[in-house]
């Protein structure tokens, strides 16, 4: 008897993919918030910034490389798309200086809080203006779907390497950048 061929699952569809990925971010920015005042907590706060910084890294790769680019090209809205990309750089200049602070680090709670706000405003344009523009624009959502994932899957392992490093996903215990002096 020949036994059943096990089909990997289908990729999620580029919308479900992208918003599982927010669904992510969101739980771990609660988890943060919910450290918040505990003096002991310094340690786990650490783990969740690197978590989050790796997490918010590789998604907005996969977005600005081939989603942005390929939403972009169906619809004509410049000042959505603009927009999106500002509030990336803007998230990738906050991972920026986390990089380089610890727990406990002045102001390092109320940057990972704007970060917080700022990925969250961010999110909720995403999942209402650049969805529905996605939706209606006739996109092949499945295969986009299928091309975010894959490239996902080579940034999971290119950055997992041990040979590839990325400062924003640096651990805390080794190799981080001297913190910047004050200004």
């Amino acid at each position: 008897m020949d036994k059943p061929h096990n089909k990997p699952a289908p990729a999620p569809d580029a919308l479900e993919l992208l918003k599982a990925d927010h669904d992510k971010v969101k739980s771990l920015f609660r988890e943060f918030d919910n450290l918040r005042g505990s003096d002991d907590a310094d340690q786990r706060k650490g783990e969740l910034v690197d978590e989050i910084c790796y997490e918010l890294t590789v998604h907005t790769m996969i977005e600005d490389e081939i989603f942005y680019p390929v939403l972009r090209s169906f619809i004509e809205d410049d000042d959505l798309m603009d927009e999106a990309d500002v509030e990336h750089a803007g998230a990738r200049e906050l991972i920026s200086q986390l990089e380089v602070m610890y727990p406990g680090d002045d102001h390092y709670d109320a940057t990972v809080t704007v970060l917080g706000e700022e990925i969250a405003h961010h999110i909720e344009k995403e999942e209402t203006d650049m969805f529905d523009a996605a939706r209606r624009a006739g996109i092949d959502l499945d295969d986009l779907g299928e091309q975010l994932a894959a490239r996902k899957d080579e940034l999971d392992e290119d950055l997992s390497s041990p040979a590839t490093s990325i400062d924003a996903i640096e651990p805390r215990d080794m190799g981080r950048r001297m913190q910047r002096p004050p200004n």
